[in-house]
């Protein structure tokens, strides 16, 4: 599954593989029905030849379509996503932060544990 940016974001679209053109060593097609802001077909095809460059050529609507069916008969297959099983355990990390008990559920980098609040340290400093 590629992206496609239209309206300041990337959109998740579908994306086929098409039989490399001449001079070019890979040919894929992203294809967008309809942008969830501007509701806008969006069709970019994407080239890469054998110096490694990459050339791109974008469609809007009434083009995009057009662009699609004509490129349609070259696809050869769609590339889907594959989805991985991410294992999310129920554990969280208890810390004491100035003596309140607390849960850390994700930031780790951002705890100060064993922090206490040290009265005689701040009427030293006034010495």
């Amino acid at each position: 599954m590629g992206y496609i940016h239209c309206c300041g974001g990337l959109h998740k679209c579908r994306t086929f593989h098409l039989m490399p053109q001449k001079n070019f060593t890979e040919t894929e097609l992203d294809y967008l029905k309809s942008c969830p802001v501007c509701g806008h077909t969006v069709v970019q095809l994407t080239r890469i030849d054998s110096d490694n460059k990459i050339s791109v050529v974008r469609k809007v609507n009434k083009k995009a379509l057009e662009f699609f069916k004509k490129l349609k008969n070259e696809i050869l297959y769609e590339i889907k996503p594959v989805k991985t099983d991410i294992p999310r355990g129920s554990f969280y990390l208890n810390y004491n932060e100035y003596g309140v008990r607390k849960r850390c559920y994700s930031n780790l980098s951002a705890l100060k544990i064993g922090l206490t609040e040290n009265k005689e340290l701040s009427t030293a400093k006034t010495l």
